[in-house]
């Protein structure tokens, strides 16, 4: 590498870095290499072939912008693979023992019928990256979120991928069994044969390793189980609740290493998200689940997928056994007491000026204005009204969102629209009528 290309790289990766969060500029950029820059061309070196698909997707267009910028004109960019990847590919699971391990998985935790969205793509390509190359793409592979967000799926559909694509031998287990084990292997004083058991696997799968948390002599046996399997070119992916940073009394030396390779988070779905997930589990099923039930649940229930598909279990148990048809009626009855109720919309001044001002077809910025027409006067005593009827505001708070009225104007707004609805029923039917859009909107 020539000094002025060296120079021409240290100031692209300068420029990304500052464009970047910091995990994602470690993530991606940290690990690549400069192949060559010509006049016309940036060819980057990266690790693997996922490496090369997510750069090209995602970060193409500011590579190219970046580099234009330096370069004072567009560039070709390209990736290239490192010369013994390919050799790795061709050759057969060298290292690795031809056996298989007995695992205990969910049969439907399968890659085919993990619902991607963007609230867990990073995740879903580095497990399924992972599994396709084991200890040649991520090592380890950390991923975290909430509870029911897919973490166990990813960690089984790894496990299965195994198990149909190739005689690789893998563990899957959550942190609390390492730790009832190992308790088991001091106390029966077979402790030669835990590490044996879990050091000679060729992929390490664990579940919830916050559990870790304060179990001083379970993190010093990881700890070395993890030097162990990683030294030897062996994968581990773990999965937890949190960041590894932010895992209480977990000893520095295990959170230095769990953030070695790639960290990778699933946040809850979206409600498209949540909808496609409720419609492929209901294909799984052959059940066929109406557009109109499957939004209904995916809008009360956003954080937990575990309960999206409770419900779905709950309606297809129903519909099995009663012989009933699915639709709207029939789910609110089934699911009733377990769905959160809908919680209406808080009413505010500024939503009761919308509605007012849409009402009565005015500009919204006028009922809040100084003019004092009654075609605008009026309204603006309604809304007054309705604001002190409907929300929490004081006379005060009301009249300081009306322009900076005093309050003793919305106090009189609010005794003349009392009283003149007790006379007029039109302007009283007009009220409950603002009242009840209100409520409902």
């Amino acid at each position: 590498m020539t000094d002025r290309e060296k120079s021409v790289w240290e100031e692209l990766l300068s420029k990304l870095e500052k464009k970047l969060k910091p995990q994602n500029f470690k993530t991606w950029f940290k690990p690549t290499q400069l192949y060559s820059v010509t006049s016309e061309k940036l060819t980057i070196m990266v690790p693997n072939d996922f490496f090369k698909k997510w750069l090209d997707r995602y970060y193409m267009g500011m590579i190219r912008r970046e580099i234009a910028k330096i370069s004072g004109h567009e560039m070709e960019v390209d990736f290239i693979l490192p010369p013994k990847y390919n050799n790795i590919k061709k050759r057969k699971n060298v290292g690795f023992k031809k056996k298989r391990s007995v695992s205990r998985l969910n049969p439907r935790f399968h890659f085919n019928s993990f619902v991607v969205g963007n609230n867990n793509r990073l995740a879903h390509a580095a497990a399924l990256a992972v599994a396709q190359s084991p200890a040649r793409a991520y090592n380890p592979l950390f991923i975290y979120g909430k509870v029911g967000l897919g973490k166990t799926h990813l960690l089984q559909a790894i496990g299965h991928y195994i198990t149909e694509n190739s005689e690789l031998t893998f563990t899957y287990l959550s942190s609390e069994q390492f730790t009832n084990e190992l308790i088991n292997a001091i106390r029966d004083d077979k402790t030669t044969a835990f590490r044996r058991r879990y050091r000679n696997t060729d992929v390490l799968l664990v579940d919830d390793i916050h559990f870790l948390a304060g179990k001083e002599r379970t993190q010093e046996e990881f700890f070395h189980t993890f030097n162990a399997l990683h030294e030897a070119h062996k994968q581990i992916v773990l999965s937890s609740d949190r960041p590894p940073i932010e895992i209480p009394t977990l000893e520095k030396r295990l959170q230095s290493r769990f953030e070695w390779g790639l960290i990778a988070d699933i946040q809850s779905p979206d409600l498209e998200t949540r909808i496609a997930i409720l419609k492929k589990k209901a294909e799984i099923e052959n059940m066929e689940l109406p557009d109109e039930v499957a939004t209904f649940i995916a809008e009360r229930i956003k954080t937990n997928i575990r309960k999206l598909e409770g419900c779905l279990v709950r309606i297809t148990a129903h519909s099995s056994l009663f012989k009933e048809k699915i639709d709207m009626n029939s789910v609110k009855e089934i699911l009733k007491g377990i769905l959160p109720e809908e919680k209406p919309r808080p009413i505010t001044v500024e939503l009761v000026q919308k509605t007012v001002s849409k009402y009565y077809k005015i500009k919204e910025s006028t009922i809040k204005g100084k003019k004092r027409s009654r075609s605008i006067a009026f309204p603006r005593q309604i809304a007054m009204y309705l604001c002190r009827e409907l929300t929490e505001d004081s006379f005060p708070e009301i009249g300081a969102k009306f322009g900076g009225k005093d309050h003793t104007t919305v106090m009189y707004a609010y005794r003349k629209i009392v009283e003149q609805a007790k006379k007029d029923e039109v302007l009283s039917n007009e009220l409950k009528e603002l009242e009840n859009i209100l409520k409902t909107s």
